[in-house]
């Protein structure tokens, strides 16, 4: 079975402190969520979103201060479950999700990709699988690039939940 990463929008009037109702976020349907939190954006990264990660975490920083890059997969205020072998939900605020969105409306994924191929790659194929390679991360990216620009444009919240 593939694992996901998940990330879901969630106004942040809606959004609770609390590992239950976060767990819930994930668990109910999406008609349910989007009644108990008034809308519902999700983004499913798949198994690869360790390597994902890695295209930003490599990337040169705008500013020492400010690393958004960090946070655009595996960032956030981890919210530990009662179950301490699973991993902890990851909230973004809004003012974050707002960095994020910035930092990936002004990233060069070409140069993102620079940074990080030649780690990758060996993982997929090697250079001859590198453009399918390339175009899976890419489009990974935009998708990416369109849920953060919605989630900022709404000024939301991000919750990501990995399932075990």
């Amino acid at each position: 079975m593939s694992t996901y990463l998940r990330l879901r929008a969630v106004p942040p009037p809606a959004l609770r402190n609390s590992t239950t109702w976060l767990e819930r976020l994930f668990e109910d349907d999406s008609e349910t969520v989007r009644h108990r939190v008034g809308r519902h954006r999700e983004e499913a990264l798949d198994k690869r979103y360790l390597d994902q990660q890695r295209i930003y975490a490599a990337a040169p920083p705008h500013r020492v201060e400010d690393r958004p890059q960090a946070q655009v997969v595996l960032g956030g205020r981890p919210v530990f479950r009662a179950d301490r072998h699973k991993p902890p939900l990851l909230v973004l605020t809004a003012a974050q999700a707002r960095r994020v969105a910035r930092f990936l409306a002004m990233a060069d994924f070409d140069a993102l990709w620079d940074f990080a191929r030649a780690e990758l790659l060996p993982h997929y194929g090697g250079v001859t699988a590198e453009p399918e390679t390339w175009q899976a991360f890419a489009a990974a990216h935009q998708e990416l690039r369109a849920f953060y620009a919605q989630t900022a444009e709404c000024g939301d919240a991000v919750v990501k939940w990995l399932p075990t």
